[in-house]
């Protein structure tokens, strides 16, 4: 039975609709790595990860779980679900573009390898309709009331990521 050894929750700013989940030292801009997911949660390369957003003005909430072997499906509310496999150096780092890195070389008990990868998400149709419905609002986008809404909406798209040591 796979038990989990690793859980971080962390904010997220996605640039450009996206973050990148990746080894510390792969190369972002080296021919053939991935392209932005279309129509798709996520892209992947050998060494990272392209996770597709719903929004880019709103911080999204990302969950990092390590196992120590495949933990089992579920869904638990999660609307999509993607996989791939991923080579890491026993270090992983969130990326959001021109807004830093959010984890930078996150050390994983699983050390050099292969990683089988889950990406889950929920709330991203929700956080779309809410941040429309906000700008439908008869409200300044320059208002405090404004601004007090569109805070309430960070963390509402939620991210898992839930890797493992490929045997």
């Amino acid at each position: 039975m796979s038990r989990r050894v690793l859980r971080v929750e962390i904010p997220v700013y996605p640039e450009r609709m996206v973050f990148r989940i990746h080894d510390p030292v792969c190369d972002l801009d080296a021919p053939g790595g991935p392209l932005p997911p279309v129509e798709a949660l996520i892209s992947a390369g050998r060494d990272q990860l392209i996770v597709s957003c719903a929004q880019e003005h709103l911080g999204v909430q990302l969950t990092i779980e390590e196992w120590d072997d495949a933990p089992p499906p579920f869904s638990d509310g999660y609307e999509d679900e993607a996989k791939c496999v991923l080579y890491l150096r026993g270090q992983l780092t969130v990326d959001m573009g021109s807004a830093g890195r959010a984890v930078d070389g996150l050390r994983l008990s699983g050390g050099v390898g292969d990683y089988g990868v889950r990406v889950y998400t929920r709330n991203r149709k929700a956080a779309l309709t809410s941040y429309a419905e906000l700008f439908e609002r008869d409200t300044d986008p320059l208002s405090d009331e404004f601004q007090q809404a569109r805070k309430e909406l960070e963390g509402l798209e939620q991210y898992l990521l839930q890797l493992w040591r490929e045997s």
